[in-house]
């Protein structure tokens, strides 16, 4: 039994770079990798949100999200301002909003490729399973 969960912990894995892959490959094409588009999505979705709540959102450290900020603003993707005591507000910029927007076209095409070898209630049954696995309590 443990073989057969370490071989699904890899299959899942495997789908997880699979999809990363394919997405940071096309994105490039609205000129962001996946991990900046990811940001500019969580900034959109949390305006004036904090560096920490944003690192939180896309899975990365705050030090990570508070580098990969500061290369957003100088591109001219993001604002970050002052807040409240040492708070750090992130807000989309008009570049910012346009390179997201067309991330979303690219990304829509790339899952629709991505997903195309299941069936709609397989996709369903997916979505369901997952689900259920990260919102389980479980320590990490």
């Amino acid at each position: 039994m443990t073989e057969d969960l370490e071989l699904l912990g890899q299959a899942i894995k495997r789908a997880q770079y699979r999809n990363h892959r394919a997405m940071d490959a096309a994105l490039r094409e609205a000129g962001v990798s996946l991990v900046q588009w990811d940001a500019l999505r969580a900034v959109d979705r949390m305006p004036g949100a904090t560096g920490h709540d944003l690192a939180e959102a896309t899975f990365q450290s705050d030090q990570a999200f508070g580098t990969l900020a500061v290369r957003l603003q100088e591109r001219g993707l993001i604002e970050r301002s002052a807040g409240r005591g040492r708070r750090i507000e992130h807000r989309l910029t008009e570049a910012g909003r346009e390179a997201l927007d067309a991330g979303y076209r690219i990304v829509a095409e790339v899952l629709d490729e991505l997903f195309a070898p299941l069936e709609e209630s397989d996709r369903a049954s997916l979505a369901r399973v997952l689900g259920t696995l990260t919102s389980a309590d479980v320590r990490v």
